[in-house]
């Protein structure tokens, strides 16, 4: 067991209602020479569940200059089977020695009989897939004694066997598990462009009393001929679209923790923090809403 920090699920600096970036392993020199004006950093649980050595090391270093999240991608928390014991074991103590101001997870699958996938899987929303993630985020809540927020996915296609809008599943989700959401907006625009419903809509249909955290990122266009796809890459800017998006959001939620996620081709740090600075922009108009609201009150 690491001795970086202590067992305890109380966390360490909570996450500020301001722009963060992901954390990269090739940033982390300058980010701690540097200190750069970034509100909060996030990193994947799965990067960070060794039993000590060099990244365990860099982590606290960071957590004690920048807020943490901890963002997973391995729970399968949609799968049909059993979580894994092991994963949720090495998950649970990552908490414990990190002690993060958020935690959060996907509404994906990605193992089943014992195989792993390197994709977060969709599920079809029924009743039956909705029981299932109920246990899994009830059991996942209780093993780390905190509240866990969940991400709703970029989709490609829409299956047959669904019984409600994603909408509805993630409502039904927050109310009977008391889970919060991760609102990845990015995803919201791909889904709606590639199934063809309107991303506006989306964002009045759900109830937005349970987002504690908003993602936002870039995707690829990709020509099909007919039409063209959507892909969730996270290899770019944000685009206009997302960002329109995340200001309607936004007046639905207020100020929360908003993310900005860059997986692949992954620019310069200062790229990064010019993207902080747009989302910090945004932020600040809605804080001034709420001082001016306060103001007439």
């Amino acid at each position: 067991m690491s001795h970086l920090l202590p067992r305890s699920t109380a966390p360490a600096k909570p996450v500020p209602a301001q722009a963060g970036i992901g954390l990269k392993f090739d940033h982390i020199g300058e980010i701690l020479e540097t200190t750069p004006s970034v509100g909060w950093l996030e990193v994947h649980a799965e990067n960070y569940m060794g039993d000590g050595g060099r990244p365990l090391e860099l982590l606290a270093d960071i957590s004690r200059h920048y807020p943490v999240s901890v963002h997973g991608v391995g729970l399968s928390i949609g799968g049909v089977d059993d979580l894994d014991e092991t994963h949720l074991e090495r998950f649970e103590l990552l908490i414990d020695r990190v002690r993060p101001g958020l935690v959060s997870e996907h509404l994906a699958w990605c193992s089943i009989g014992g195989s792993h996938f390197s994709d977060l899987l969709p599920l079809p929303y029924t009743q039956e897939a909705l029981d299932i993630v109920v246990r899994h985020v009830d059991q996942v809540q209780q093993r780390i004694g905190r509240r866990i927020l969940i991400e709703n996915p970029s989709l490609y296609v829409a299956f047959e066997a669904s019984e409600m809008p994603e909408t509805a599943f993630l409502n039904a989700l927050t109310d009977r598990t008391g889970c919060g959401l991760v609102l990845d907006v990015n995803n919201v625009h791909v889904s709606a462009c590639n199934l063809g419903y309107d991303s506006g809509a989306y964002i009045e249909a759900l109830d937005c009393g349970p987002v504690g955290e908003i993602h936002l990122a870039g995707h690829h266009l990709k020509d099909l001929g007919d039409r063209t796809l959507l892909i969730d890459d996270h290899a770019s800017r944000v685009c206009d679209a997302v960002w329109d998006l995340y200001s309607t959001t936004l007046r639905r939620t207020g100020p929360v923790p908003s993310l900005i996620e860059w997986d692949n081709d992954v620019p310069d740090l200062a790229v990064l923090v010019e993207e902080v600075g747009k989302a910090d922009a945004i932020l600040e108009t809605f804080f001034d809403a709420e001082r001016d609201h306060v103001r007439a009150a």
